[in-house]
């Protein structure tokens, strides 16, 4: 046997990212797959928290193998956003400590912190803020964190990173975003 089949499996950091699409969806088939496993799998959503979206629904029929927590305020200082940026940052914060929650209880195999990046490129949270809590993981705890900008201090201390470059999207030719394939 080598080595790489002998060494005892380890939680890894995965870090997805960029400007193009795929990052949740990404983050989602990695869940599909440690179902099939019998895997416990945690989804907990920064920023999108406000709007409807079928991964919502699609997720919670994997239940009970996988939790499903869409937590912040919707999309910050865009389109029909008109809340303060105080009460963004609040969410941030508030789904921040339920995700430590969630990892130091232990009870998932995998958790995903959807669009932490996108928290943390708004400067709604500081990096070093979610590195402490993603250390805190168990030794066999994998966590995922999607969304664009993911900030240098992460991608460092990742074990898999993962860069998602548009070369070329349909809303460039002014076609609007499709039930089931964005939202």
């Amino acid at each position: 046997m080598s080595d790489r089949a002998e060494a005892a499996p380890r939680g890894l950091l995965i870090v997805y990212t960029g400007d193009g699409k795929g990052k949740t969806t990404a983050a989602l088939g990695l869940c599909v797959r440690a179902v099939g496993y019998g895997m416990r799998v945690a989804i907990i959503q920064f920023v999108k928290g406000s709007w409807h979206y079928g991964e919502k629904d699609g997720v919670r029929r994997l239940a009970p193998e996988v939790s499903f927590e869409a937590m912040g305020k919707g999309f910050v200082g865009i389109i029909d956003d008109k809340l303060p940026r105080d009460e963004h940052e609040k969410a941030a914060r508030e789904t921040l400590a339920e995700v430590e929650q969630v990892i130091t209880r232990g009870e998932h195999d995998i958790v995903i912190l959807d669009e932490v990046n996108v928290a943390l490129g708004l400067k709604l949270l500081t990096p070093q803020a979610v590195i402490d809590v993603v250390r805190k993981r168990p030794p066999k705890m994998h966590v995922v964190c999607t969304g664009r900008d993911a900030p240098p201090e992460l991608i460092d201390i990742a074990d898999l990173v993962t860069e998602m470059k548009e070369i070329k999207h349909p809303f460039r030719k002014g076609m609007k975003a499709q039930r089931g394939l964005d939202f």
